[in-house]
């Protein structure tokens, strides 16, 4: 039994397809098709103004010739003997230049008329075509094309005229030069494709400028948008547009739900943890305070539960915050206040200090980043025999996807002790909850646990080495802003 494959809707399909080959900006798109109707429309117009000028052209060629034939019938008589006679004069010197395309002739049709009259400048004869090819109308008259002395194509104004009372008759012919028409129209096709596209030129060029300053305030948006994820602005202030102002006030209404979200969760973060506080600490002086076997163990799991409600209370923090807008914490200050007071704390041991000369900004909370050193440089003190190093240093990561990369702004916080350091197999087994390598060192075993999940909630990488002073070396990187 076969199976048919579930159609694909259309439009996600053509969508899809679509989307290969047609650029995201919408600027582009923009552009784009206002400049393909641009060139569509002056192709029309250049299309019907060649058509109408062409037509007045062709119908004022054959007025004129008309006229011409009408002119010549009215200057040519027959004489008693038969003879042609008249001196016709059109009016247009170019019946009088030699091979200029434009000739007249009148020839015999009848019996009784003898001789042939023709324009001085008809040099040799003009064939005509049978009357079986191009036959007469009812006025007798007719009109074709022929080649001319020269090889020009010439339009033939042709017609029979009874020119006496016997019924002796002539065939008058009046020759236009079209190959001259047609290089006027030409010449006019050429010109007037030549301001046309000046124009379309300008017109496109004012267009694409009229576009991009329109679509103006989608940038001052973004750029708004950009300070409210650096830190550097709690909301899109400013003037939009009747257009975008709609979507400036429903991001500032979501800006500021994300930011009551985050502080009724930093509220219910406290009230709950002052609310475990008391009940906990009372568990743990009880089973001290009752001793044996029972009350130790009392204060233990007392303890045990108030490290792990620290733990996921501090977790919980960071995840309520981190979905949220962005906050700016300069490191610089923040690191040397930190060394400031535990060098203070513990005179015995060298800390020394590297900073960089460009000012890095943390995309997170002081309070964060506050936690992350403390717990590091409190370990480092504690385990260090006589010196610490801690250095922070701006780096350039690159990130992306399917083959995509883009620049990532990061930094790296390295802090490390000449103590014993802790072997490659043990490290993993620091950065479990509760697990302490050493007992006889004072502690909860919380301090790389917690700040294993800290940089986790932030997107960044924390590594423990071998650091080259001898002991332990913990490497943090996390993200800048730009």
């Amino acid at each position: 039994m076969s199976r048919r494959r579930k159609a694909e809707p259309l439009e996600q399909t053509t969508g899809t397809s679509l989307s290969r080959f047609w650029p995201r900006s919408l600027a582009f798109r923009v552009i784009a098709f206002s400049t393909v109707w641009a060139i569509l429309t002056l192709v029309v117009i250049f299309t019907l103004i060649t058509t109408l000028y062409r037509q007045a052209n062709e119908r004022g060629f054959d007025s004129l010739l008309s006229a011409h034939l009408f002119n010549l019938i009215g200057s040519v008589g027959v004489s008693e003997g038969g003879s042609l006679t008249g001196a016709p004069d059109l009016g247009d010197l170019r019946f009088s230049e030699p091979n200029s395309g434009w000739y007249w002739s009148v020839e015999p049709a009848s019996e009784g008329v003898r001789g042939d009259l023709h324009s001085s400048s008809m040099t040799r004869a003009i064939p005509s075509p049978s009357i079986a090819e191009v036959p007469f109308n009812s006025s007798f008259q007719r009109s074709y094309a022929t080649e001319g002395i020269n090889g020009e194509e010439l339009q033939v104004f042709e017609s029979e005229f009874v020119l006496d009372a016997k019924n002796r008759a002539a065939r008058f012919r009046v020759m236009g030069n079209q190959t001259e028409l047609e290089q006027e129209i030409g010449a006019f096709q050429r010109r007037l494709l030549t301001y046309l596209s000046l124009f379309g030129v300008g017109m496109i060029a004012i267009n694409a400028i009229a576009i991009l300053l329109g679509l103006q305030p989608l940038r001052r948006v973004r750029n708004a948008l950009a300070m409210v994820r650096e830190g550097t602005a709690q909301r899109l202030d400013g003037r939009f547009p009747a257009e975008i102002e709609p979507l400036a006030n429903e991001t500032n209404a979501l800006i500021e739900n994300n930011r009551r979200i985050v502080e009724r969760s930093r509220t219910q973060v406290g009230n709950l943890a002052h609310s475990l506080k008391t009940p906990l600490a009372v568990l743990i002086n009880e089973g001290r305070a009752l001793g044996g076997a029972k009350g130790k163990l009392i204060a233990e799991q007392a303890a045990s539960m108030q490290k792990q409600v620290d733990h996921y209370l501090q977790r919980a923090r960071v995840a309520a915050q981190r979905d949220s807008v962005v906050y700016r914490t300069p490191v610089a200050p923040l690191v040397q206040r930190m060394v400031r007071v535990l060098q203070k704390l513990n005179p015995r041991t060298d800390l020394s200090l590297s900073l960089p000369s460009a000012d890095i900004v943390f995309a997170g909370e002081r309070e964060d980043l506050e936690e992350l050193l403390g717990n590091l440089l409190d370990n480092a003190m504690k385990w260090a025999k006589s010196a610490v190093a801690v250095s922070v240093t701006p780096i350039s990561g690159k990130k992306g996807g399917a083959g995509k990369e883009s620049a990532a702004s990061l930094f790296e916080i390295s802090i490390e002790d000449d103590g014993p350091g802790i072997p490659e197999d043990k490290a993993r087994e620091a950065l479990k909850r509760g697990r302490r390598l050493d007992e006889t060192k004072p502690g909860t075993g919380l301090g790389l646990a917690i700040v294993a999940d800290l940089v986790n909630e932030y997107g960044g990488v924390l590594a423990l080495e071998r650091s080259g002073m001898g002991g332990l070396k913990a490497v943090i990187r996390l993200r800048s802003l730009q």
